[in-house]
């Protein structure tokens, strides 16, 4: 009898609704650790607790650990949650994942199963959980909802409730994976009724949820001034995330260690306080008013330097897949199988190399990739080509620049997935 790959045995699955005891039990154990340890304060604009019957909770992507701003702040009541496909390959997360009958989703990629499993939940009267962005946030604000959010909402014609989770990106942020404690502010509310779904179109459904959900968390804490705990390295890899000076206009030139970010090419910088604010160096610094407003002007200059036609980033890379028959382990995110060059211009991105020890290449149209993956934190991203997860390890710490520059691309091509209609 063949053995059956991690693949094929994932999507033979056929899933039910929560369990109710391990749910529960998880969940009632989860509130007495994690409530109480990141200071969860919530609000309940709207309060659907007690009522029937399946609905769908929209929530705001702000960092990895929304599962305990969300599940917690709601039970008994249990949910499955829609998950990241490349997440059920990790041997820490796999089990408990499945027994918690998570759903599975290719993401920024159609996927048939998943609507599939969706479409069986619901039937048995479950309730889903969707982060629609598709990942955590990077800059601590959010990205518009990924393209079919609309379709796949009105199709249910069901309740729609959200959430916006504040605090949580400055809890655990993309670009450090040491979780800092301060103070998490959760607010639920009613965004749609099936009347409402009936009289939208799925475009006027993405729209107001990008509205609903949208947040800041560095500009929500320079009123809120919470502090968050950290060791002394508030600041470390954030050049990861904000590469570019905003003084002397060079990239790749920042440097994030300890409680300081600086340029190495000018020495322009600043010193983050416990709050995250930044304290310029000195009057001669240039420092935008918050980490938010520098991303966003990274992405003003990406867009001014897409404008030339002969625009391309090249970098050499290794490159990741995911394991046929055996879950990873340590915390990875994928295994290395080959190396080689990424390419990304008007055309697309292309990757030309080797895998398992033989020449290998791939092209994505621009088309097919309006952002990328990113598991963990910003050192490495991932895509899909033929359904197959590829993941990059870049050389240089560019992982951010190729971000800015594909999703703008793909804007500037007329993609599908554009930028926010609302003045953020």
């Amino acid at each position: 009898m063949k053995k059956l790959t991690l693949d094929e045995r994932l999507h033979n699955r056929k899933l039910k609704k929560a369990p109710f005891g391990l749910y529960n039990l998880l969940g009632r154990v989860w509130q007495l650790l994690f409530l109480k340890k990141y200071h969860v304060d919530v609000k309940y604009n709207y309060d659907f607790r007690k009522e029937k019957g399946p609905h769908i909770l929209i929530s705001n992507h702000a960092s990895r650990i929304d599962y305990v701003f969300n599940a917690l702040c709601l039970l008994p009541n249990r949910y499955n949650f829609v998950v990241g496909y490349n997440e059920f390959f990790r041997g820490h997360l796999a089990p408990i994942l499945k027994m918690c009958q998570c759903v599975p989703k290719q993401n920024f990629t159609p996927d048939i199963y998943t609507i599939r499993e969706v479409n069986r939940i619901i039937k048995q009267g479950g309730r889903i959980i969707i982060f629609p962005e598709g990942m955590s946030s990077i800059s601590g604000a959010n990205q518009p909802v990924a393209v079919g959010t609309g379709k796949f909402i009105k199709k249910y014609k069901l309740p729609i409730y959200y959430s916006v989770i504040k605090g949580g990106y400055l809890t655990s942020p993309k670009y450090n994976l040491q979780e800092r404690l301060g103070h998490v502010e959760v607010v639920f509310d009613r965004l749609f009724t099936p009347e409402d779904l009936e009289k939208l179109t799925p475009e006027q459904i993405e729209d107001k949820i990008n509205e609903a959900i949208y947040h800041d968390d560095y500009k929500w804490n320079l009123e809120k001034g919470y502090k968050f705990k950290h060791n002394g390295e508030i600041a470390t890899n954030l050049h990861h995330l904000l590469y570019h000076c905003p003084k002397c206009h060079q990239d790749l030139v920042m440097k994030g260690k300890g409680n300081k970010i600086i340029c190495t090419n000018c020495g322009n910088g600043a010193t983050l306080d416990d709050t995250y604010k930044m304290h310029p160096l000195n009057e001669d610094c240039v420092i935008p008013n918050t980490q938010t407003e520098w991303f966003n002007l990274q992405r003003e200059l990406i867009k001014e330097k897409i404008k030339d036609p002969e625009f391309e980033l090249i970098e050499k890379v290794k490159l990741g897949m995911l394991p046929k028959y055996k879950n990873l382990t340590n915390q990875k995110t994928s295994e290395i199988v080959g190396e080689g060059i990424i390419t990304l211009n008007h055309n697309g991105l292309t990757y030309k190399g080797t895998k398992d020890n033989e020449e290998y290449s791939f092209h994505l149209p621009l088309e097919q990739i309006p952002t990328y993956g990113m598991c963990t934190d910003v050192s490495r991203f991932y895509t899909f080509y033929k359904n197959q997860f590829m993941e990059f390890y870049p050389e240089r710490e560019i992982v951010e620049l190729f971000f800015l520059a594909t999703e703008e691309l793909h804007r500037l091509h007329n993609g599908k997935w554009q930028d926010f209609k609302f003045e953020k």
